[in-house]
């Protein structure tokens, strides 16, 4: 019985959005969807990972670009509740640690306090700044200064005063050099002897008066030494006038600042230890040194102590989760990193120059990162994996661990790290990552798993409509009305390869929206209707498609040889598919098959030259042991068969022509010519039975668009396995050239069924005494090898 072609039905399935009452005249009576449609499983996936508190439960959200991971994932985090992961938020600060500054403190705040706690600590500055000075400028502090300094001038000028009397009794003279040093010198009367007057003294004389200069040398050492200490005992009591004038201000000023956080200990332990810093370090205020407070001033926002600032890395404006997206996730953004800064020429750091990074704003959180980006910058993933397992984030310098140099830097405290990461990327980094990270598998325990498509029924259609006017509402773009909305949703088929099948590659979607907007504000309508749609398309096409017209060209101008009417021996059209960045088209080819006499081997050319690929190195195999099993069952084969695609330089693989190179095997073998208006495509097993292949479409396409270059026949065609037809969402131009009887599509099982249609003769059913029929393909086959087994018997 005869194969029937498929009806123009079987080629295209419209959309009829039954499930869209009939109300809904356009996008605009359609309410957004609030979610990324067919993606249940990895939103569940999500949920899971969020709700568990437990460490390593971080997700690896796996897909193609462009299925809408990240826009899926930010919806759903946005609908989250205040504090609906059980986490507590908190500000962190980072302060001066006033015993060793190298190593910076954390402040660890409630949230929303990081900030009001810094201006209430400028405020005190401020006030501290202004009264300190004051403190010191006034008459009773100058009073007690000036006592304690006559204080020490008295018993200064009362030590010295007897050292000068004895002095005097023995013709000695006390006097200060101009360096400041205290100096015994001999008198003659009241002026101190020249060297003449001096040498003119008696021997006796002079030895006198060495030992008693040597003797008062003593007691000067002893009154210097004396002096020294009363000088350090009224420092000391002038240092402690000063703490206790300070202190009074000091007093005074953190009253209140200790009342309003009584409650947080580590604020309190830090201004208790700001207190007593203040105390030591008063010249800071009171500019004593005017390079040091210089420098202790030279901050780049505000006229206040470096020292006492406080640097709020990270302030939560709400008790809602932070939700960080880290495009450019180098070691920097990730973790933080300490500026420098200069001064008059002086480079310097300190804890207010920490800069946070991602992981600080997000902690408490979210982060979401892209896999490929991370493994790009060195030393991130290295990172990241470190303060997941450690549940700390510390922020060292990317400097000191790739170099070897002692260079000083800071090494702030770690801060306590309770973070998720959502890592988005493709199948080939996952399992790279799988492969050759043990940890992996460790801290990313979740994969949400998001799909490339979803059934397509009259319940999905509606909810790809909502999607669509989701799109349309979000990019305030013209709105779809319903035939639009059925065109974008046939072309969402189209693009997932299946009749009962739904894109989810969003962002092919949101672009072809785009594109029609443009198309229906170009031609001034007020919607976007199918005609603008089918426009973007053609328009879309059009930029992209130079390669396929190329190709065609080629067959325009004779260059690429191929039929399409006639029969010839032994050649077949086979169908393949040429690809592009971001454009796939049907390629016709020539498959040619030539035998001779020889021991039953199939020489496949391409892979003899090594243009083919395994794929089609198996396919070939694959046919030669059908052939072996439906004529060599009981002797070999005396034909050496050599297939080739003719004009084929580019390499070829995959095994979709495995059924076309069978037919021109048998058509070599029996003689029998194979129509030349017929395209074929369609892998097979070893058993003959026809199996899917991929780019139908394109491959039906690419033909039909051949036949028209080189003529149009009524007969014209394309035969595919069964199990394709589903696949099929053909050009409408097809669709009505089939619709009329002016082109075919048949759909077959088995290869037997091809063979057939090509030669238009009987395959053959071999009978009990092992024979094929005689005027059947196999029957004709046979007669001719049974020929050349009887001529090779008689050589």
């Amino acid at each position: 019985m005869p194969i029937k072609p498929l009806s123009s039905a079987k080629l295209y399935r419209a959309s009829t959005l039954k499930k869209l009452s009939s109300d809904c005249k356009s996008t605009k009576h359609l309410e957004p969807l609030d979610e990324i449609v067919g993606q249940a499983r990895a939103q569940q996936a999500v949920e899971f990972a969020l709700s568990m508190k437990e460490k390593g439960y971080n997700i690896y959200a796996l897909g193609r670009n462009g299925l809408g991971k990240r826009t899926m994932v930010l919806r759903h985090l946005n609908r989250q509740a205040p504090n609906s992961n059980g986490r507590t938020l908190f500000d962190w600060c980072y302060v001066v640690n006033f015993d060793d500054s190298r190593s910076p403190k954390v402040l660890k705040l409630p949230a929303g306090m990081g900030l009001s706690f810094k201006k209430d600590i400028e405020k005190l500055m401020s006030k501290l700044l202004k009264a300190l000075p004051l403190a010191f400028d006034n008459e009773m502090y100058y009073n007690r200064a000036d006592r304690l300094k006559s204080q020490l001038t008295s018993r200064q000028e009362e030590a010295l005063l007897v050292l000068t009397e004895e002095a005097k009794r023995n013709s000695v003279g006390l006097s200060i050099s101009a360096q400041g040093n205290y100096e015994l010198v001999a008198l003659n009367g009241e002026e101190p002897h020249t060297e003449e007057s001096y040498v003119a003294l008696s021997a006796q004389e002079q030895e006198r008066m060495q030992n008693a200069i040597s003797a008062l040398e003593a007691q000067l050492r002893g009154i210097v030494r004396q002096i020294t200490v009363w000088e350090e005992e009224y420092s000391e009591k002038q240092q402690k006038h000063d703490e206790q004038v300070a202190e009074e201000v000091l007093t005074h000023a953190l009253a209140s600042l200790k009342q309003q956080y009584k409650e947080q200990t580590n604020v309190k332990s830090y201004i208790k230890a700001m207190h007593k810093d203040i105390l030591d370090n008063l010249d800071i205020f009171l500019e004593e040194s005017e390079e040091q407070a210089a420098l202790a001033y030279a901050s780049m926002s505000k006229k206040m102590p470096r020292r006492y600032q406080i640097n709020v890395l990270v302030s939560q404006e709400s008790q809602l989760q932070p939700i960080i997206v880290e495009e450019t996730p180098n070691y920097h953004t990730i973790f933080g990193y300490v500026e420098n800064a200069t001064y008059k020429g002086t480079v310097f750091t300190d804890f207010s120059l920490i800069r946070p990074g991602s992981l600080h704003k997000a902690n408490g959180g979210v982060l979401m990162i892209d896999a490929v980006k991370v493994l790009e910058h060195p030393y991130v993933w290295d990172g990241l994996k470190r303060a997941l397992r450690s549940r700390k984030l510390s922020l060292t310098s990317l400097e000191r661990e790739v170099t070897l140099s002692g260079t000083i830097s800071l090494d702030p405290e770690a801060i306590p790290l309770d973070v998720k990461i959502i890592l988005f990327g493709d199948f080939a980094t996952y399992k790279l990552l799988q492969q050759y990270d043990a940890e992996f598998t460790e801290l990313f325990r979740v994969t949400a798993d998001f799909e490339d498509r979803m059934p397509r029924t009259d319940v999905s259609e509606g909810h790809y409509a909502q999607f669509i006017s989701s799109i349309v509402h979000s990019n305030q773009i013209l709105h779809c009305d319903r035939k639009a909305i059925a065109r974008v949703i046939e072309f969402s088929s189209r693009q997932a390869d299946d009749q009962n099948m739904l894109s989810l590659h969003s962002v092919d979607i949101a672009n072809l929206l785009r594109e029609a907007n443009y198309c229906a504000r170009a031609a001034n309508a007020n919607m976007i209707r199918v005609s603008h749609v089918e426009q973007a398309l053609f328009n879309k096409e059009k930029r992209i498609c130079r390669a396929k017209d190329e190709f065609m060209q080629s067959f325009i101008n004779g260059q690429t040889l191929i039929d399409t009417q006639g029969e010839t021996v032994g050649q077949v059209n086979g169908l393949s598919v040429m690809s592009t960045t971001d454009y796939q088209f049907g390629a016709p080819s020539r498959i040619t098959a030539t035998s001779s006499f020889g021991e039953g081997k199939v020489f496949d050319i391409e892979r003899n030259v090594e243009l083919s690929g395994s794929i089609h190195s198996k396919g070939v195999m694959i046919l030669t042991a059908y052939i072996a099993a439906i004529l060599g069952k009981t002797d070999k084969i005396p034909l050496s068969t050599h297939l080739t695609f003719e004009q084929s330089y580019g390499g070829v693989d995959g095994d979709s022509a495995t059924m076309a190179e069978l037919c021109a095997m048998l058509s070599s073998f029996s003689g029998k010519g194979i129509r030349q208006d017929i395209a074929i495509t369609g892998s097979m097993n070893q058993f003959g039975e026809a199996q899917p292949i991929g780019g139908v479409n394109e491959k039906i396409e690419g033909f039909f668009d051949v036949c028209k270059i080189k003529g149009r026949r009524d007969t014209q065609g394309v035969i595919i396995p069964q199990s394709n037809v589903h696949n099929l969402m053909l050009r409408r131009d097809i669709v009505e050239a089939v619709e009329k009887g002016k082109f075919h599509i048949w759909a077959i099982n088995h290869v037997n069924q091809a063979i057939e249609l090509l030669t238009g003769c009987k395959v053959g059913t071999l009978n009990q005494q092992g024979d094929y029929p005689k005027n059947s393909i196999l029957g004709l086959a046979q007669a001719r090898l049974n020929g050349l087994r009887h001529r090779d018997t008689k050589d």
